[in-house]
């Protein structure tokens, strides 16, 4: 007990005591709901006046809160004294020390098990409710009831997968949590609570469509870097692309050009779908023993066909099996041949030729002129041609008209006919018809050209100008006799006919060859103007008529005796 006498039990401390810390009985303060040290019940007794303990050279203290309390101090003379009246102390208020030296007493605590609920105000004054206003701090626990701090508020709510993504939630950044809070954010249970009213996970949503285009676009790229890398490695290191087989059976056409290389016709192949890739075909190439040997020309394959059976085929005749135009044909001869090949009434591709000669692509030095028979005549240059059923006639037209054209351009026609004393190539491309009309060699296509210019001179000793071919009345007769009539000759009155007509024709009488062409650009310069077939395979050559009689009466006894 104390001095001044203090009720029994304890005396709860105040949280601003400078003391306050975990004492108590059993080192423990008993509160509701926890045992006393004492039997387990918390102990209540009667306020009792009891002494209060000095505290040394502090001086007495005092107890407030009795009205007629007696108060022992001393005089001046340092007697003890006792008073009935109540001397106010000086108070260091809520627990202090005061001015005195004094410490004021804390009032007792209405119940020792809630230390806490209900703090009585001192007398005198009125003490602040520490633990009664909105803002205040709530009451310290004792510390056996004493839980962790929580964890701070923050605006991001991970969710029940402790961090998830807003991105793959799907929630609304709008204004579900933004909506009546002055300050920007709400609490944590506010959320939850939105949450609850639209059901379990209706505020945070996945999102499927989201995750799948993050995974689309990193395995779209992962998928193109690695078909990247894979094509670099099979075009560096690998074998090159190849089909399998002889083909598919599809047939196709493709044309070599003159002077094409292995990968130049590789080209070709590929661009037509018959191997597939240019590698592969350079490669087979090369490994076959006569692979370099592939001319130019057109050649039937068939689609999808490896680049090995490619090559075997193209240097098989059976490649090969096109329309082959020979040197010296007329055009009415070529004209049957095409349309026996495209399947059509005999007749229909010359009736184009004469219909839309004008629009198959010949130079403008090939049109315009005069009393011609055929105005293609010259131009269905002899090559080989891809013809088949299905075409249609002028497609033909043109691709021989076109390859005579290049043809013509290649040797100089134009350029050199001058040179000649040509009027110009139309002159030069007559002059070649008569020299593959007439000969049957190199050497002969040169002889006969000299002839042509010889006989084309107007004041030549032998001829007087007039060129007297045989082959330009059978070309209007549309025939190929040899022993003509020189009487019924000389009266068939036709522009064609040189035996009537001193001169050029007007025009070309067969489509001549290169070597041909040749002989009418490079002739000789001997004096010949005379010749003549002895069997139909050797050409000799005069300079006077009187030689050439002497030929004559021979040819016609070798005839005799056949």
């Amino acid at each position: 007990m104390t001095e001044y006498g203090r009720g029994p039990g304890s005396e709860p401390w105040h949280p601003e005591d400078p003391s306050y810390g975990d004492g108590g009985w059993g080192g423990q303060q008993a509160h509701a709901g926890q045992q006393s040290p004492y039997g387990g019940q918390p102990q209540q007794y009667p306020q009792q006046p009891q002494e209060q303990q000095h505290y040394g050279d502090r001086g007495q203290a005092q107890q407030g809160g009795y009205d007629q309390q007696q108060y022992q101090y001393y005089d001046q003379q340092g007697r003890q004294q006792y008073t009935g009246q109540t001397q106010p102390p000086q108070q260091y208020q809520q627990g202090g020390w005061d001015a005195t030296g004094t410490h004021g007493q804390v009032p007792y605590a209405a119940d020792p098990g809630d230390p806490y609920g209900q703090q009585p105000v001192a007398y005198g004054a009125e003490q602040p409710d520490f633990y009664g206003t909105p803002d205040a701090y709530p009451p310290p626990q004792p510390p056996g009831r004493r839980r962790p701090e929580p964890e701070p508020e923050t605006d991001w709510d991970p969710g029940p997968d402790q961090g998830e993504h807003a991105f793959f939630s799907g929630d609304d950044d709008d204004d579900d949590d933004y909506d009546d809070d002055p300050q920007g954010r709400r609490g944590r249970g506010d959320r939850r609570g939105k949450n609850a009213k639209g059901g379990k996970g209706a505020k945070k949503r996945r999102s499927g469509c989201a995750c799948l285009v993050v995974v689309l676009v990193f395995g779209g790229g992962l998928g193109g870097v690695g078909y990247i890398g894979f094509q670099y490695f099979q075009n560096r290191f690998g074998p090159a692309p190849d089909y399998e087989g002889s083909g598919n059976g599809e047939s196709v056409t493709v044309e070599i050009p003159k002077g094409a290389g292995g990968y130049d016709i590789g080209q070709k192949l590929k661009a037509a779908g018959v191997v597939e890739s240019v590698d592969a075909f350079v490669s087979a190439q090369g490994a076959n023993p006569n692979g370099k040997s592939i001319q130019d020309g057109i050649y039937t394959l068939q689609k999808h066909m490896s680049a090995a059976s490619a090559v075997e085929l193209m240097l098989s005749p059976k490649s090969r099996n096109n329309l082959v135009l020979a040197e010296g044909l007329r055009n009415s001869a070529v004209y049957a041949q095409i349309d026996k090949r495209l399947e059509v009434k005999k007749g229909t591709t010359e009736g184009v030729a004469k219909k839309q000669y004008k629009t198959l692509g010949l130079p403008a030095w090939a049109l315009n002129h005069p009393n011609l028979k055929d105005p293609l005549e010259g131009f269905l240059y002899p090559s080989s041609y891809a013809v088949a059923k299905g075409q249609k006639p002028e497609a033909v037209l043109k691709s021989m008209v076109a390859r005579a054209t290049q043809k013509y351009d290649e040797l100089g026609v134009e350029k050199k006919a001058k040179d000649l004393d040509l009027d110009g190539p139309w002159q030069l491309l007559t002059v070649a018809s008569l020299v593959q009309a007439e000969g049957r060699s190199h050497e002969d296509f040169t002889q006969m050209a000299e002839v042509v210019y010889n006989r084309l001179k107007p004041g030549n000793p032998e001829t007087f100008g007039a060129l007297e071919f045989d082959s330009t009345y059978n070309y209007v007769k549309n025939q190929s006799k040899l022993d003509l009539s020189i009487a019924e000759v000389r009266r068939y009155d036709n522009p064609y006919n040189t035996y009537h007509v001193k001169g050029l024709p007007p025009g070309p009488i067969d489509n001549p060859g290169e070597e041909a062409i040749q002989g009418a650009l490079n002739p000789t310069n001997d004096g010949w103007y005379y010749f003549i077939s002895m069997d139909g395979k050797t050409t000799r050559f005069t300079k006077t008529y009187a030689d050439h009689e002497k030929l004559v009466e021979e040819w016609t006894k070798s005839r005799h005796k056949s």
